[in-house]
């Protein structure tokens, strides 16, 4: 393992932890940290990146644990859902593993981190938020095309492997102020 990659092992791993204490605010935090090993590799130049996206996977599933281990806590709908979701990605996780390629991840988009933060946000917003078929059906009808696209666009169109993520946010921040 290089220095980058022990480094960025690091931060995500911390990141990931909020969430065992503060369930939405940490799963916001793992997540925003999750992008940040794209900041920290354009950054760094400490031995690289050997292979970014099994390296990003593998560390992905240090983040989900930890959502995971929050779901186990929740009851009913909410938890056997997010056991459900997670399952599916993890499934997900071994074709890729055994393919090795990110078109894969398209057929096993990652719901459960966006239902994840959905339950965790219900405290904060709407606390007595029933997990009837109808809402649960409404809820994924809105966050699988969602995560659908991010996955498409991380993955397929690849529309990020074109940009360091210092490149993306310049970018982006030219964009907002011409």
């Amino acid at each position: 393992m290089t220095q980058e990659e022990l480094i960025i092992s690091v931060v995500r791993v911390a990141g990931s932890l909020l969430v065992l204490r503060w369930a939405f605010v940490g799963g916001i935090v793992a997540v925003l940290v999750d992008f940040s090993d794209l900041f920290l590799k354009n950054l760094l130049d400490l031995g690289g990146v050997r292979d970014y996206q099994e390296f990003d996977k593998y560390l992905d599933q240090v983040y989900m644990l930890a959502f995971l281990a929050v779901a186990m806590r929740w009851r009913g709908p909410a938890r056997s859902i997010s056991i459900a979701l997670y399952l599916f990605r993890l499934a997900g996780f071994f074709a890729f593993e055994v393919t090795g390629a990110r078109g894969v991840l398209l057929f096993f988009p990652n719901v459960f981190e966006f239902w994840f933060l959905f339950v965790a946000s219900l405290p904060h917003w709407r606390p007595g938020f029933r997990f009837g078929r109808r809402q649960v059906a409404v809820v994924m009808a809105i966050l699988l095309p969602l995560k659908e696209f991010q996955e498409y666009v991380l993955h397929e169109a690849r529309w990020l492997d074109r940009f360091t993520a210092v490149e993306a946010v310049q970018a982006i921040w030219d964009w907002l102020t011409p």
